[in-house]
């Protein structure tokens, strides 16, 4: 039978609220005991641990949430909507001077116009967008309804169950799972698990009815308990002589620094210098400098932070800034026609967190010896929802290689080195990738033992759109390669989120691992 002074205050009052044919979830523990999610899950934890609860069900729910951008789109209308009408009573327009005019972000109006230009809505005529007088799509109408119909909503939610198969097909072109990028909705998924208290509980209960334990008993004296007097009201709860005492351990170089220090000293072995930069960057060279149109829907590629304050920089460095704005505008001394837009010159200089370690690499460039070879360990930044091959923050080594004889095999090599030498991996593939700043472009996969394939990196050679731009005139091979995921393979993990985990004893498996 259960040790009765090994159950916690918030099992106890589970137990003595609870009978065997009752159905226990997380929230109804929040609304009849007043648990916060997380004291329910410990309570269940704890519980089934001790054999005392099963689990009898497990349903999955989907639900939309509405975002602030959402919000905005029930209050002024939809992006395509206020772009026909603002052409239907203008006239025709190019696409930054609809943006200014309607107040709309500029790559907002371009995914929109791309869209609608899918649909036959509109057309480009001479740099000008145009309406064709085509009627709206059903699911026009159908997306603004969900879109009201969850503003008006306290929480903001919309169950999939509650909507008509339309209304799921379209809203599931409204949402995403990951990032922050604007979209109506935000998708969340939940379960719902039902619990059941099983082996000898009842026992346990009659037990601590017994010995007078309600749960309610007091576990720590605070100095205001001290000092009201309260502490002479209550009763105590007991203390567990058999819990065994906190292990000292000694400090020791954590596993996944270790394999970073690693990685540098087989790159500068080889003759890699190595370059860094700051973690708040302008959108210049975040995307920008690396040929990534400020009005067009690729901009969603990186889901980046935004600086509340200062929200830009200052200036850009000359004369980099009017190379790239003529590379977009017109090509530039590319050989490239450009993206035919206006370059917004106060966009470009408005400060994010960065997003991905090519921005090293964009810096690097027109300060660079020829031939040369450089490489980076950057720290980036993407709102994602966090799971076993995704963090909100992670690690990439980024790296270019300039010189006239440098080739697509010449980046090749350097990859299977990274898959290989590096993160360990035995079954390696190349597939065909799309970066809007190299041509050709690669992606390295690998095979892990448990949680399959993943994309390593992306790779390529840079395009003359972004090299030209900043004086170089010779090839470059670049990649971007996630660090941390090579950190799976070469110290045996499943788990990107065991990199960082603050359980001594794991971190010290991982060691010996490595």
């Amino acid at each position: 039978m259960t040790d009765i002074k090994n159950l916690h205050p918030l099992e106890i009052k589970v137990l003595l609220k609870y009978g065997k044919d009752d159905k226990l979830t997380s929230e109804r523990l929040q609304k009849e005991l007043g648990y916060k999610e997380g004291h329910a899950n410990q309570a269940f934890s704890w519980l089934g641990g001790k054999g005392l609860l099963k689990e009898v069900s497990r349903v999955p729910h989907t639900y939309y949430e509405i975002s602030d951008y959402g919000k905005a789109l029930a209050k002024n209308g939809s992006v395509e909507v206020r772009i026909i009408n603002f052409l239907k009573e203008k006239g025709a327009h190019q696409l930054p001077e609809i943006s200014s005019a309607l107040g709309i972000e500029g790559k907002d109006v371009g995914s929109a116009f791309g869209s609608m230009k899918k649909d036959g809505l509109v057309k480009m005529d001479g740099g000008k967008a145009e309406y064709t007088g085509a009627a709206l799509p059903e699911r026009f109408e159908i997306a603004d309804a969900i879109i009201k119909k969850a503003a008006t909503k306290d929480n903001g939610l919309l169950e999939s169950t509650e909507l008509s198969e339309k209304e799921n097909e379209v809203i599931a072109t409204l949402t995403k799972k990951r990032g922050i990028s604007d979209t109506a909705f935000r998708t969340i998924e939940r379960e719902t698990v039902t619990y059941q208290l099983t082996g000898d509980f009842e026992q346990v209960v009659q037990s601590l009815k017994s010995a007078g334990i309600t749960g309610n008993e007091i576990g720590e004296v605070t100095p205001a308990m001290l000092a009201s007097g309260d502490w002479r009201k209550g009763t105590f709860r007991g203390y567990n002589i058999n819990i065994p005492p906190a292990r000292i351990i000694p400090g020791r170089t954590n596993p996944y620094v270790q394999f970073l220090e690693s990685v540098k000293d087989k790159l500068c072995a080889l003759g890699f210098q190595e370059f860094d930069g700051p973690l708040v960057e302008t959108e210049f060279w975040n995307g920008d400098a690396l040929f990534m149109p400020q009005f067009h829907a690729a901009r969603d590629i990186h889901d980046v932070y935004r600086i509340k304050n200062p929200t830009h920089a200052k200036f850009i460095e000359e004369p980099y800034l009017t190379n790239v704005a003529n590379v977009h505008k017109n090509g530039g001394n590319s050989g490239s026609r450009g993206w035919n837009y206006e370059f917004d010159n106060e966009f470009t200089r408005r400060l994010i967190m960065r997003s991905q370690g090519t921005v090293l690499s964009a810096h690097q460039l027109h300060k660079a010896e020829i031939p040369g070879k450089y490489f980076g360990i950057a720290r980036c930044f993407r709102y994602d929802k966090v799971d076993a091959t995704h963090l909100s923050d992670f690690y990439q080594t980024e790296g270019i290689v300039l010189g006239e004889n440098v080739n697509l095999k010449t980046l090749l090599g350097f990859l299977e080195m990274f898959a290989v030498e590096i993160a360990g991996a035995t079954d390696v593939k190349y597939v065909p990738g799309y970066f809007p700043f190299t041509e050709p472009s690669i992606e390295v996969h690998i095979k892990h033992p448990k949680l399959g394939w993943f994309e390593l990196g992306g790779s390529g050679i840079f395009r003359p759109e972004v090299t030209k731009a900043m004086g170089v005139d010779v090839p470059v091979a670049a990649w971007g390669i996630g660090i941390d995921r090579m950190a799976l393979m070469a110290l045996g993990l499943n788990d990107l989120r065991e990199l960082f985990c603050e359980d001594v004893e794991r971190v010290r498996l991982r060691k010996a691992r490595f």
